[in-house]
């Protein structure tokens, strides 16, 4: 193989591959209160639906959002159940199911399995010191519901410690607080390709601007 077309290989190579800003959360001291906190975030609840109080949003919501993950979730079952338990999750943990979805997008690109260079998991991207600080040696982080549930809290967790500011926690998520690359992506993505309206709000505010 000669020297250009190595180059050639070599760009072609980095051109494909996934773009991964996956960096991981830092270790660090919990207080009583918040380790119990966190604890009961976890306690186990069966997921059945989507956190939504009628059935025509949640059928309205996950029509929309399967259309948009179908070309990253092409197995229609397994993308109504990751989304039936990430917007459950995110909504019991107090963070917004589309906010989650960007996060992901930009931490794992949708990927189950997916292992970032200092060992953070799963969808998204939960570093293992979790377990052992708030859960137990039976949780495992590629699991749909206990990664989600996971990202989901410890999300939230930051957000309370940065007192809203959601570009400092989400700095404090991917380990890069201070910069703001992440937190740029991951609401780049949210608004670019997540954000949702739901169609009696959009209905309503057309009629309001015709009037």
């Amino acid at each position: 193989m000669n020297k250009a077309t190595h180059i050639g290989l070599l760009i072609a190579t980095l051109l494909l591959a996934p773009a991964s800003y996956a960096g991981g959360q830092r270790e660090e001291a919990l207080s009583a209160n918040v380790r119990s906190s966190l604890q009961r975030g976890l306690a186990d609840t069966p997921i059945t639906r989507t956190a939504f109080s009628n059935v025509a949003d949640e059928t309205a919501w996950l029509k929309d959002m399967s259309r948009r993950l179908a070309k990253r979730m092409p197995d229609e079952a397994e993308r109504l159940e990751f989304l039936t338990t990430l917007h459950w999750e995110a909504s019991r943990a107090g963070v917004d199911p589309q906010l989650l979805l960007g996060l992901i997008q930009v931490e794992s690109g949708f990927r189950k399995y997916a292992v970032s260079p200092v060992g953070a998991r799963g969808y998204t991207q939960v570093m293992p010191f979790w377990v052992k600080a708030i859960g137990n040696p039976e949780h495992n982080l590629f699991q749909l519901r206990t990664n989600l549930r996971y990202g989901a809290l410890i999300l939230r967790h930051y957000i309370d410690i940065e007192r809203g500011d959601l570009y400092r926690a989400l700095g404090r998520f991917n380990g890069s607080l201070g910069r703001p690359e992440y937190p740029n992506l991951v609401v780049g993505a949210w608004k670019r390709h997540w954000d949702y309206e739901p169609a009696a709000r959009s209905a309503n505010r057309t009629t309001a601007s015709r009037s």
